[in-house]
């Protein structure tokens, strides 16, 4: 882990407890901020149309970028923050880690996929 400074920490990461999510409907098309603290659970929601609003009436289904956070408190404000971004800074945050917009949902299920670290206890529903 690489620690405040720049230079490598032995201490583990801290926990991921939150996250900050951005949903669009293709690529550069309608987007949606969220936070979560189950993301496979609220993605799912939010592709299944279970969650009035927004998602449900654009059609916004496509996971296309997150991140953890180590606590609730920082992933809201790291949401409201990025809601305030114009649209094309939220399209460069994508872009630079998801140029071709890929739905990363599935990877979220695989057994190497970022939350693979979780116990089958921790694991969001």
């Amino acid at each position: 882990m690489t620690d405040q400074r720049g230079g490598v920490s032995d201490e583990p990461a801290p926990p991921v407890t939150a996250y900050v999510y951005i949903l669009a409907s293709r690529k550069h098309g309608t987007l949606y901020v969220g936070v979560t603290t189950e993301l496979i659970a609220r993605i799912v929601q939010h592709r299944e149309g279970l969650m009035e609003g927004f998602t449900k009436r654009y059609g916004v289904k496509r996971l296309v970028w997150f991140e953890g956070h180590e606590s609730v408190v920082l992933a809201i404000q790291r949401e409201k923050s990025l809601k305030k971004y114009r649209r094309e800074w939220k399209i460069n945050l994508i872009e630079r880690e998801n140029p071709h917009w890929s739905d990363l949902f599935p990877c979220l299920l695989q057994a190497e996929g970022p939350l693979s670290a979780l116990s089958w206890r921790e694991r969001p529903i």
